[in-house]
C-alpha cells in the first residue's frame, strides 16, 4: 500500500500536518466503522444476553493475542486496561510494600507516574529515589547511571522505554540485567541519584529533592529488583520481543502510536512477576467463582488484574488499527522508516539559526525536541502554528517543544513544520 493512500484512511490527517502521535493517534476509518459495527452487534444481540456475553469474551481473547503477538508474548501475559498509568498503578500498588524499601525512579518520567509514587511513599513510608538519566541523552551510558542507582533494599525500578520528553530510547535488556543479577561488588551510592521525599508545608504536600551522597557503603544485592516500565512512546514504534528483554511489567496503550481508540490499552506481567504481584482493584472479570458464585481465587493469568464492564467494542477498534498498520509494511519496516523521518526532520530543524534540537545526533524514534533560541515563548509557537494546522506541543521539563512524526508522515509535513518555524 502506498503511504498516500494509507494516508487516506485516516480522517485526522485531512487539511493538517500532525505531530502529535505521542499524545494521540489519529483514529483510521475502518477502527472507526469497527467500533461502530460492534455497538451495533452489542445492541440488536441485547447488552445484557448469553449470545454477547459469550461474543465479549471472544473479543477479549482475540484482542490479548493481537497485543500479544506485537509484543512477542504469550496471551495469557495480558491484562486489558485502560491505558498507560493504570496499568503502571496495577504494577505499582500490586507490590507488597513494607517500611524501609526503595523505589528507583528516572527524572524523565510522567509527571501522572510520579504523583502514584509519591502517593506510595507517603502511604508506605518507601523510600525513593531519583536516577539522572536526562544527563545521557547526549553522553554517558543510562544502564551505568541505573546501576549505580541501585540498593540493597531496591525492590521496584520505574522508567520509560521511550523518554516522552526528550524521546531517548534507553537499552532495556541491559537495564533489565543489571537489575536482575545481583553485583558481585556493592553498588557504589551518592552517584548523582536524589532523594525522594514528601514534605509538609501549608497543608500541601511537595514533591523535595535532597541530593544524595556520603552514604555509607552497603553490601551488595542479593535479590532480583523488578522493572516497571511506561511504554506509551515505544509500543506501536519498537520491535519488541518483552521476552527476551526479561522485563517485569510493561505498560502500554493503543491510542497512540498504535492509532486505536482512547480508553484501552494494557499491561504484561511476565510470569515469574505474576507471583509477587497482588490484585488491588478487584471485579468479576479477575476472579473464579464455583457454581454457587463463591470467590475461589485468581484468573490464572494477568487477566486477574482486570475489573468489570468495559467498552467492549473498542477491542475491535484497536484490532483493526494494528491490522491497517501491517498493510503498510512489517514493524521493521515501519521502525526504519520512522528513523528516517525523525532524522530528516532533526536535520531541517538543526537548521534553523533560532533552533536547538536537544539531541546532538539523530533520534533513534519519533520523537524530536527542540528549543527556540531566539526568546519566544514555547506555547506561543505551538499556538501560532496550530492555527496554520500544524499540531505540535510544549513539553516543561525539560522546556521544549515535542514534533512526533510517523511512518506514514511526509516530507512535505515535515518542511511545512520547519518552513513554518523558520518564518516566526
Amino acid at each position: 500500500m502506498t503511504k498516500d493512500n494509507h494516508r487516506q484512511q485516516f480522517p485526522a490527517l485531512a487539511n493538517k500536518a500532525y505531530f502529535n502521535y505521542g499524545g494521540q493517534g489519529p483514529l483510521p476509518e475502518p477502527a472507526l466503522d469497527a467500533i461502530y459495527q460492534a455497538y451495533k452487534r452489542v445492541q440488536l444481540g441485547g447488552p445484557f444476553s448469553g449470545e454477547v456475553g459469550a461474543w465479549v469474551v471472544q473479543e477479549a481473547m482475540l484482542t490479548r493475542r493481537a497485543i500479544a503477538s506485537e509484543l512477542t508474548v504469550p496471551p495469557e501475559t495480558i491484562a486489558l486496561t485502560e491505558d498507560v498509568t493504570v496499568g503502571c498503578n496495577i504494577a505499582l500498588w500490586g507490590i507488597d510494600w513494607k517500611a524501609g524499601d526503595h523505589l528507583l525512579l528516572s527524572d524523565c518520567e510522567h509527571h501522572g507516574i510520579v504523583a502514584s509514587v509519591m502517593e506510595l511513599q507517603r502511604r508506605f513510608n518507601i523510600e525513593v529515589s531519583i536516577c539522572p538519566l536526562a544527563a545521557t541523552l547526549n553522553e554517558g551510558d543510562p544502564v551505568a547511571v541505573i546501576a549505580d542507582s541501585l540498593r540493597p533494599n531496591t525492590r521496584l525500578l520505574v522508567i520509560s522505554h521511550i523518554l516522552w520528553n526528550t524521546g531517548q530510547v534507553l537499552p532495556l535488556a541491559e537495564i533489565v540485567k543489571v537489575c536482575h543479577e545481583p553485583p558481585l561488588t556493592p553498588p557504589s551510592q551518592g552517584g548523582g541519584q536524589e532523594e525522594f521525599s514528601l514534605v509538609q508545608g501549608d497543608g500541601q504536600e511537595d514533591l523535595s529533592l535532597i541530593q544524595g551522597g556520603g552514604q555509607e557503603e552497603l553490601p551488595a544485592k542479593k535479590h532480583k529488583v523488578r522493572v516497571l516500565v511506561d511504554a506509551a512512546q515505544s509500543v506501536g514504534v519498537l520491535p519488541l520481543n518483552l521476552i527476551e528483554s526479561g522485563v517485569d511489567f510493561y505498560a502500554f496503550t493503543g491510542h497512540k502510536w498504535w492509532c486505536g481508540p482512547e480508553g484501552l490499552g494494557g499491561l504484561y506481567v511476565s510470569a515469574e512477576a505474576l507471583a509477587d504481584l497482588h490484585p488491588v482493584f478487584i471485579g468479576w472479570r479477575g476472579i473464579v467463582t464455583d457454581a454457587n458464585a463463591k470467590v475461589l481465587g485468581w484468573k490464572p493469568g494477568s487477566q486477574r488484574y482486570e475489573i468489570a464492564t468495559s467498552a467492549y467494542p473498542l477491542y475491535a477498534g484497536l484490532r483493526s488499527a494494528i491490522a491497517l498498520q501491517h498493510e503498510w509494511g512489517t514493524i521493521e519496516e515501519r521502525y526504519a522508516e520512522i528513523c528516517r523521518l525523525s532524522k530528516y526532520l532533526w536535520e531541517r530543524l538543526s537548521e534553523l539559526p533560532n533552533v536547538e534540537c536537544l539531541r546532538k545526533s539523530a533520534p533513534e524514534a519519533g520523537l524530536v525536541s527542540f528549543r527556540l533560541t531566539n526568546g519566544m515563548p514555547h506555547k506561543k509557537l505551538v499556538d501560532l502554528l496550530e492555527k496554520q494546522g500544524i499540531m505540535v506541543r510544549t513539553i516543561l521539563n525539560p522546556d521544549c517543544v515535542r514534533a512526533c512524526v510517523h511512518y506514514f508522515t511526509t516530507e512535505a509535513e515535515i518542511d511545512k513544520l520547519v518552513g513554518a518555524i523558520a518564518n516566526q
